[in-house]
Formats: C-alpha cells, sequence, structure tokens
C-alpha cells in the first residue's frame, strides 16, 4: 500500500504568476498594504483565503483565515476571538451550503452585532450532492473554473462595501489567473485513460470535481457530503465490493481526517494505493499546496500518478 504519490511540480505548474505583488493568505495568516489598511476581510476557510489574500494583495488591506491549516471545515469551532474578527471585519467571506457546520451560531451572532457576510457557495451554481435532489453539494472549490468565477464575485462585493474599484479589478485578475489554472488542472488530470478516470474518497468531496473534469466517483467510505458521519459495516462491505469489481487502482483520503476507515477498506481490498489529497485545507509552507492553485495542481498531479501506474 503506497501513500503519497510522488508529484511532478515543473516551473509551468505552479502558482500562476497574475502580475500581483505576492499571493495567499493562510491559516490565521494576514497580508497588508498601504492604499486599503482600513479595509479588513475575515475568510472561513484557508481556500477562500487563499483566494481573498490575492485580491487583497493587489488592492492593500488586511487578510485574515479563522480556520488554520489542517483544519476539517465541517467541524471547525470558533473562537471568541473569531467572533470578534469578524464583527469587525469589513467583510466576511464564506462557503456555507452547510459547510463550515461549527459556524452557524458564531455567524448569526457575528450578523447581528452588524458583521457584513458573502456566502459564496450558494452563488455559484451548486449541484445536488450525489444521491439527493434538494442538497446543494458545498465543495464548490473542488471544480476551480467555479472559484474563478468566485474570485470576481468577491471582488466585485469588495467594491460594493468598500466603494473602491480597484477591487473588482483585482478580483476580475485573480479570476484571470485561475482560469489558467483550470485549463492546467484538466491537462493534468486527461492524462489518464478515460477507462481508469474513476474515483473512490474518503467522503463525497468530489462530485464537482468529476463532473468539471470527466471522471466518476465509484463509491465514498463515509456516506454524505460531511466527515461526520460514519458507514456502517454493510456500507463498507459493498464499498469493498465496489472497488474489487471497478478494478480502482487508489483511495483517495483527506490530509484533514484521519484515515484510519481508508486503511481498513484498502486493507480489505487488497492491492490498492491510499493517496491523500488536499481537500478541505490546503497545505502546510513547502508542502506544494499552499496556495489554492498549487493545491489544486498537486490533486491533480497526485490523482493521474495513482491512476496511470
Amino acid at each position: 500500500m503506497t501513500r503519497g504519490i510522488s508529484v511532478r511540480t515543473a516551473a509551468g505548474v505552479a502558482v500562476v504568476a497574475i502580475g500581483l505583488a505576492g499571493c495567499a493568505s493562510t491559516g490565521g495568516a494576514e497580508t497588508s498594504a498601504t492604499p486599503g489598511d482600513s479595509v479588513s476581510v475575515v475568510a472561513s476557510t484557508t481556500i477562500l483565503g487563499s483566494v481573498v489574500g490575492q485580491i487583497m494583495e493587489c488592492v492593500g488591506g488586511q487578510a485574515q483565515t479563522l480556520m488554520p491549516v489542517g483544519a476539517d471545515p465541517h467541524d471547525y469551532s470558533p473562537s471568541s476571538a473569531d467572533v470578534a474578527a469578524m464583527v469587525n471585519a469589513t467583510l466576511v467571506i464564506t462557503n456555507r451550503l452547510e459547510l463550515e457546520e461549527g459556524l452557524t451560531s458564531a455567524l448569526a451572532t457575528a450578523k447581528e452585532d452588524g458583521a457584513s457576510v458573502f456566502e459564496v457557495g450558494p452563488e455559484l451554481e451548486p449541484q445536488p450532492l450525489a444521491g439527493t435532489t434538494d442538497s446543494p453539494d458545498p465543495h464548490v472549490w473542488m471544480d476551480v473554473s467555479r472559484m474563478a468565477t468566485a474570485a470576481t464575485m468577491i471582488g466585485d462585493e469588495l467594491a460594493t462595501v468598500t466603494g473602491d474599484t480597484n477591487y473588482a479589478t483585482c478580483g476580475q485578475a485573480v479570476g484571470a489567473a485561475l482560469t489558467v489554472t483550470d485549463g492546467e488542472v484538466r491537462a493534468i488530470l486527461e492524462t489518464v485513460p478515460e477507462s481508469s478516470r474513476i474515483l473512490v474518497t474518503d467522503h463525497e468531496a468530489f462530485g464537482c470535481f468529476a463532473d468539471a473534469y470527466g471522471y466518476s466517483v465509484a463509491g465514498v467510505v463515509i456516506p454524505g457530503g460531511s466527515t461526520l458521519s460514519q458507514p456502517s459495516s454493510s456500507d463498507m462491505a459493498a464499498l469493498a465490493d465496489t472497488v474489487r469489481t471497478a478494478g480502482v487502482k487508489a483511495i483517495f483520503a483527506n490530509t484533514s481526517n484521519p484515515t484510519a476507515l481508508v486503511d481498513a477498506l484498502a486493507q480489505e481490498v487488497g492491492e490498492v494505493a491510499v493517496v491523500e489529497l488536499y481537500v478541505g485545507s490546503l497545505g502546510e509552507s513547502g508542502s506544494g499546496a499552499d496556495t489554492y492553485q498549487t493545491m489544486m495542481l498537486t490533486n491533480a498531479q497526485r490523482i493521474a500518478d495513482a491512476l496511470i501506474a
């Protein structure tokens, strides 16, 4: 059983240079610049924090991310300092669609105290979560083209809130860079033969990804769109049969969650790799996944390496 398939990261498969002076804010870090120092933005997840940080670096202002690197958005619990940061921010950016389950009460309190909150996920035409007709899939960031749209929307929202149209311009620039990244992700994933483009993942987080890039999800270890559920023994047995029947080469785990269940499934099936992907959080500095762009490029390369092997 192999963990952490190597990633071939060339100079052209790095975060796209977008003509801005720097990049991302992640995991509680802050960025600042002179023109908009009075503007502060709080993002809930490290993924949103990366995109927001790039916009703020372009114009100026402060960007803060509530969740640290490695946190699972489904079960993160905010501190009193997190609530204060949201209340005092010019704008709070969240994914929602029931993703940040632990932030629900804190966000309600922040709104009551006057916080301005922009929920990005509902604006990105979310598709239904697999197996449902009325529950939207919150994992919209797994489709890079959707996040390109999100960058533009965030820039527009900041322009509206601050009255500074430079935020809209910079949102468009970051969106354009993400469109380039989307093409690079697609090119990597297209190296996998169509017959091998089958995913088994730790939870239902790859529906948007699969639809965007021409893959299919054969099964998930944890049922539903949250990491907080638990599979039954019959669920695990059925999934093991699916993996054997489909000839799946790898099971994809999540760096933000324990891999015991995935490891157990792999052991049950035999002759299958376990490969960790960055799903709910960016990676640490130097991981090759410390911006949203590099996170998605690293994921694409790990998937391609595992399914071609």
